[in-house]
């Protein structure tokens, strides 16, 4: 079972997520803290609500000096809009998601309906979200699971996100149990850096 924090920067959907499924015993894992980098985020005040530790930090270096406070195994970039670098302990254990098959659509800039604008702008006929280890630049790290969508050439962009955000609300989840069944290790050794 991964001992986990979660980094958010928004609504705090994907913490919704995992706490639905870890009460369902779903997902193998414990939320040990919740942080937000800013400090109106609404998933701050739904972690509190569901009884996690929920801090605010402005950068890597606050974020880490709560989370040497927790056991944890992994950190979970759930809607965190700035690059994130761990402290060593940690390095090589940040999962991030993202609203697209990488390598397609990924990079600085693209994040949320950015990606599924110029997913719909290019007429894609697919589209999903890929779980990948994360490292010092966007969206380039191991990946370990990705979910493809069906587009139609009628879906508007808002839909696009929403058949997206659904096929994330599954292969999170999974990719952690994933990684809590093969470990770590396994994602960085399989791909050629």
């Amino acid at each position: 079972m991964l001992d986990m924090a979660v980094l958010l920067s928004g609504s705090g959907r994907t913490l919704d997520n995992f706490h639905e499924r870890i009460k369902a015993q779903t997902l193998a894992g414990r939320i040990r803290v919740v942080v937000a980098n800013v400090p109106s985020a609404l998933g701050l005040e739904k972690a509190q609500n569901y009884g996690y530790p929920a801090f605010v930090a402005q950068n890597s270096r606050e974020t880490n000096a709560i989370l040497a406070d927790y056991p944890l195994d992994i950190v979970c970039l759930a809607g965190y809009l700035k690059l994130y670098e761990p402290p060593p302990t940690l390095a090589q254990r940040v999962v991030n998601i993202h609203p697209s098959l990488i390598p397609m659509y990924c990079g600085t800039g693209f994040y949320g309906d950015r990606v599924h604008r110029a997913v719909k702008s290019r007429g894609c006929t697919v589209s999903g979200c890929t779980v990948h280890f994360a490292d010092e630049h966007y969206d380039e790290g191991p990946i370990i699971l990705q979910k493809c969508v069906t587009l139609d050439y009628e879906d508007s962009i808002k839909e696009i996100a929403a058949k997206v955000f659904a096929a994330e609300c599954e292969a999170f989840p999974e990719a952690l149990n994933l990684v809590d069944r093969y470990g770590v290790d396994f994602f960085w050794k399989r791909v050629q850096r």
